[in-house]
């Protein structure tokens, strides 16, 4: 199988790390336009973002799977039959790949991809943040409301999450890994039918959004 590949180094390293079989081949690109004029079996858009022009440039190769790098937004919003992949940073490192699929598509096209890669899924429900990153993006926030109100330090906050719920890492050190904007992003988009996710003041000023 030729699995073609967009991605920076960052997600080029979590996808490395995961690792693929021996007959598995990657062909990276260093641009959407490389991209789509690989010849592959499965195609990977890990830096997907919504944008009308790029979705219908990956239409155009969508008679083969092509899996995006889409948490925020569902395959509905996006318009396209398009396999959504979260691939925050820190993520595809997981045993367990989470992935959210349009309503026309078959599992099974899925189910022969990972099988192939040898990598475990789960479907999630093609909603913004599917779970995990849903509920990390929560967890995030409610630390950034705690650190405005001045209970406690980030330092500390991070300490009592992997002490209190044995988290591999804190809510702040996520941050460092995943990125203020895409938090922030996430939480934005959820917020604009759950107030309850409405970003923290603090976040918002992280990510640099002050002004959206």
């Amino acid at each position: 199988m030729t699995l073609a590949v967009l991605a920076d180094d960052v997600l080029k390293q979590d996808l490395l790390t995961k690792g693929v079989p021996a007959e598995t081949d990657i062909v990276w690109a260093d641009s959407l336009q490389s991209l789509l004029i690989i010849d592959a079996d499965v195609y990977m858009d890990l830096l997907f973002v919504m944008d009308p022009e790029r979705i219908g440039r990956l239409k155009r190769i969508s008679s083969k799977p092509v899996l995006v790098n889409a948490v925020t937004f569902s395959t509905r919003a996006i318009g396209a039959d398009l396999i959504r992949i979260n691939a925050w940073p820190g993520m595809l490192q997981r045993p367990v790949t989470e992935i959210a699929l349009p309503a026309t598509m078959n599992e099974q096209v899925v189910k022969d991809i990972f099988e192939r890669l040898q990598w475990s899924y789960q479907t999630a429900p093609d909603v913004p943040g599917m779970i995990t990153a849903r509920v990390l993006a929560m967890i995030i926030n409610e630390a950034f409301y705690t650190w405005e109100a001045g209970v406690s330090s980030k330092q500390e906050i991070d300490i009592a999450m992997k002490l209190g719920t044995n988290y591999p890492l804190g809510p702040f050190e996520w941050v460092e890994v995943i990125g203020a904007q895409r938090v922030y992003e996430l939480l934005h988009e959820l917020s604009r039918t759950d107030v309850r996710y409405t970003p923290a003041d603090a976040l918002v000023k992280e990510a640099g959004m002050l002004n959206d």
